[in-house]
């Protein structure tokens, strides 16, 4: 499951709506929520969210939540390590050979370390952060 997934979930649960009632609603199939919920599908489109955040009649912080939980619910993550240093490569190689293993705490422990405030300045900070859509002509 993604952190995406997750809580279209539990959005869904707290209103008490089917994936098949909320996919009606919003014009896509309940396979296809239900392969967003578990995580077998890529992070949904920025027009997706949208939809879901209208459904649900979600604003402010908990609509910004949502969307950057997209933006953090791509399952399989890719980390280009080109142009770094050696030990960069060799950092991202062990996590994502250890990932599978890593408790609860220890996850936590790795995401309270990127966003910490030596991290926060940098390129690490926008990461989840939401792209505007694009332009259409």
């Amino acid at each position: 499951m993604t952190p995406f997934g997750e809580a279209m979930r539990r959005l869904r649960a707290e209103r008490g709506v089917t994936q098949r009632q909320m996919a009606m609603a919003i014009g896509v199939s309940p396979a296809y929520l239900s392969a967003l919920e578990h995580g077998n599908r890529s992070e949904p489109s920025w027009e997706f969210v949208q939809r879901v955040i209208g459904y649900f009649n979600i604003i402010w912080d908990e609509a910004e939540e949502l969307q950057m939980l997209a933006c953090l619910s791509r399952p399989k993550v890719v980390i280009n390590t080109s142009g770094l240093t050696p030990q960069a490569t060799k950092v991202a190689n062990k996590l994502a050979a250890a990932i599978g293993q890593l408790d609860v705490p220890t996850l936590e422990k790795i995401e309270a370390l990127i966003d910490s405030d030596a991290l926060a300045s940098g390129p690490a900070a926008d990461i989840g952060q939401p792209e505007p859509p694009a332009d259409k002509p």
